[in-house]
């Protein structure tokens, strides 16, 4: 299926690796052009290396914080207009409300919560005023499935969840779409270390993570170009009368009540 994404300007956030590198590489090889942006340059240097010479597309760069919203004009001035917009950059950690104290939870927040919200902030604005425009929130399973081991995230995710849809629900109006995606657990470095973490909590030895993938579906959890592909058919012209929505990309976790636990 050609999702008409030729020559279409993708800012991603997050996007030197894990999901967002995943949904850079889904992009190319649909003919886009990239924005990426990350608070390491090198990772973002190296990603714009691969990416320009696997799939001969394109690439620029913002290396910043978003976690910092003064950052966002930054990256407005790097890539003013693109026609999508990927909100997937941050990390929530796991832990209980004991273990998560205000500051981390803040910082964690900061980055995913209120960086998705300011950049759709700015980027709606512009896409508003242009006439038309596309984002993307990759959000999280635990939004729909909340855990106490990852309350932090539950709740963040939650809100997102709820920020996606309220906007989302109304943003056609404007000739925008803006819709979520709700990844399970996806193999990246990230979900690798909260599972050693509830593995060292559950089963007492952090390197039998890979033990809680046993009660997955399929007995793995998804690779990135999974989820990827879930980002690219919404932030498409085939999901033109999808907005306000959230996909859950788990493999029915989410539905059967298991865990990792």
């Amino acid at each position: 299926m050609d999702l008409n994404l030729k020559n279409k300007t993708v800012l991603i956030t997050g996007g030197s690796r894990g999901i967002g590198f995943a949904c850079a590489e889904v992009f190319a090889q649909e003919g886009a052009n990239l924005h990426l942006v990350s608070i390491d340059p090198d990772r973002l240097a190296e990603a714009r290396r691969i990416l320009e010479l696997t799939y001969h597309r394109p690439v620029t760069t913002s290396a910043v914080d978003l976690s910092d919203s003064a950052s966002i004009a930054t990256v407005a001035a790097d890539c003013p207009l693109p026609d999508i917009l990927v909100n997937n950059a941050g990390a929530i950690p796991a832990g209980t409300l004991d273990q998560i104290d205000e500051a981390r939870w803040r910082e964690a927040w900061d980055l995913k919560i209120f960086g998705y919200i300011n950049m759709t902030r700015d980027y709606y604005a512009r896409f508003r005023e242009r006439g038309y425009g596309t984002i993307v929130n990759v959000i999280g399973l635990a939004g729909e499935n909340p855990d106490s081991a990852y309350v932090a995230g539950s709740t963040g995710n939650a809100a997102m969840m709820a920020f996606t849809k309220a906007m989302g629900g109304a943003s056609l109006q404007d000739n925008i779409r803006i819709a979520g995606v709700n990844p399970g657990a996806v193999l990246t470095d990230r979900i690798a270390t909260m599972l050693r973490h509830v593995a060292g909590e559950t089963l007492g030895d952090a390197d039998r993570w890979e033990e809680l993938l046993e009660n997955l579906p399929l007995k793995r959890a998804a690779t990135p170009r999974e989820t990827a592909d879930a980002v690219a058919f919404l932030a498409s012209d085939r999901a033109s009368y999808i907005s306000g929505t959230i996909l859950t990309v788990d493999g029915g976790h989410a539905s059967n009540n298991s865990s990792f636990k």
